[in-house]
């Protein structure tokens, strides 16, 4: 294992850069950093893959000035330090939405993605009337005065890692409680993230780009949206399908390892091998 910093344009990204073989690129999600893939990195490398992940600005030990800048450029910045032509990239959450983005406007430098709990910039879902109840409650601990930054952090990593609508406590602590400690700094009042240049059009405008083969998976425990959005994404897409599992949440690589990394080397192994 090797971890360098990365200088792109008003930040600085902390890298790792594990194993051998074609490149795996993994994007952790907005509550997180690129611990939340812990679980996961080993099994990888040993079915026989690099594996890279990094913190985005503003993230874990990476730092940001307050500038505008671009995920995709961060990542393709990543990728040409490390001397990475092409890769195929998994993404959490947020770190789907880039991976979709980037292989829409970079389509040369992406062989694959896979969506986990993941978004796509621009799509909008259905909400049942409990979580647009849950929406309410979240924006009125997020706006408390005063602010509770503790209690903001809480309530995400229960909607996040148990699930919104299931009880507290459904995850393991070790689960819990590193997802607490990844997102506590975001949630605080000096926090410095920068301002993202957002795709434009946005992803969902463009799936009909995304040719690249694409593996989204999705919780049911996670909201109603992100089923939403995989079984959105096999109709849409050129070459994608959909996993949906029925029991997990949101943070599936935290939460199920094993399981995700069997679909993603079962998924990857019909490709020819890149570099």
């Amino acid at each position: 294992m090797t971890s360098s910093d990365v200088e792109v344009p008003g930040a600085r990204l902390f890298v790792v850069d594990e194993g051998a073989g074609a490149p795996v690129i993994l994007l952790h999600a907005g509550v997180a950093d690129l611990r939340s893939w812990d679980g996961l990195v080993p099994l990888l490398t040993a079915a026989g893959y690099r594996v890279v992940r990094y913190d985005a600005r503003g993230f874990g030990r990476s730092t940001t000035d307050d500038v505008e800048f671009s995920h995709r450029a961060d990542l393709l910045a990543v990728m040409d330090r490390l001397g990475i032509r092409r890769a195929a990239l998994v993404g959490n959450s947020r770190g789907g939405m880039l991976a979709f983005d980037a292989a829409i406007e970079s389509p040369e430098r992406v062989v694959a993605v896979v969506g986990v709990g993941a978004g796509v910039g621009g799509f909008e879902g259905d909400s049942t009337a409990e979580e647009l109840a849950l929406y309410d409650e979240y924006e009125r601990v997020d706006k408390a005065d005063p602010f509770d930054v503790a209690a903001l952090t809480a309530f995400e990593v229960h909607i996040w890692a148990d699930g919104p609508l299931q009880p507290a406590g459904r995850v393991a602590p070790a689960i819990s409680d590193l997802l607490y400690e990844m997102n506590l700094p975001l949630n605080l009042a000096d926090h410095v993230r920068g301002r993202e240049i957002a795709l434009d059009p946005p992803a969902n405008d463009r799936l009909r780009e995304l040719f690249c083969p694409v593996l989204a998976v999705a919780g049911s425990f996670d909201f109603t949206d992100a089923v939403q959005v995989v079984r959105h994404l096999e109709v849409t897409a050129p070459n994608a399908r959909s996993l949906v599992w029925d029991d997990v949440a949101h943070m599936i690589g935290m939460e199920v390892p094993d399981r995700l990394a069997a679909a993603i080397t079962e998924f990857l192994a019909q490709l020819e091998r890149w570099d």
